[in-house]
């Protein structure tokens, strides 16, 4: 690749768990070609043995993880036209994190209230579910500010095909936007 050729976007579908983050994510790749990656896939070993014995992550377990997904967006927006990651990225400092060296990386914000995400996490068939894991998530959340320019806030109070298509549009939008600011 040139130094003059566009990088691709790169969009992470952020928010707290029961968000939507996995289903939108899954459902624009399907929609829209686009490649996806799921941020959990990326955890290292002991993060992952950590949790399975059902210790919380701390900020210095997240960093190594961080780092491997800042390195996936990486190499994701010089190999793909449209790229999808699912992380929570719940605090400002993750985002930023995630954003280093990355130019053409953006944030979709999938954003509901306490009440609403409650109600389909105790309606998932299957799905082992804590109160406590939610609130603790809504506590950590750093909702972002208008300074995060490259944050975009989607409603996820509509139907999931009706978020799928309002995130679709998001990010065509960004794209055609954004291109301009994603030169090596």
């Amino acid at each position: 690749m040139s130094d003059t050729q566009s990088l691709h976007h790169v969009f992470i579908l952020m928010g707290v768990s029961g968000s939507g983050k996995s289903a939108v994510a899954s459902g624009v790749a399907q929609r829209t070609g686009a490649a996806f990656l799921d941020g959990d896939f990326l955890h290292p070993r002991s993060n992952i043995t950590k949790m399975a014995s059902g210790h919380a992550l701390n900020d210095e377990d997240r960093k190594p993880w961080l780092k491997a997904l800042n390195d996936a967006a990486f190499a994701m927006q010089r190999t793909n036209n449209l790229s999808l990651i699912v992380c929570s990225a719940l605090k400002k400092q993750y985002r930023d994190m995630l954003r280093d060296g990355n130019k053409c990386l953006h944030f979709l914000y999938l954003k509901g209230d306490y009440t609403l995400i409650e109600e389909r996490l105790k309606a998932r068939k299957g799905h082992f579910f804590k109160p406590q894991m939610l609130v603790t998530q809504f506590e950590t959340l750093e909702e972002p500010t208008d300074a995060e320019k490259d944050v975009y806030k989607i409603d996820i109070s509509a139907t999931l095909d009706d978020v799928i298509e309002n995130t679709i549009k998001t990010i065509h939008s960004v794209a055609e936007t954004a291109s301009e600011g994603c030169k090596v």
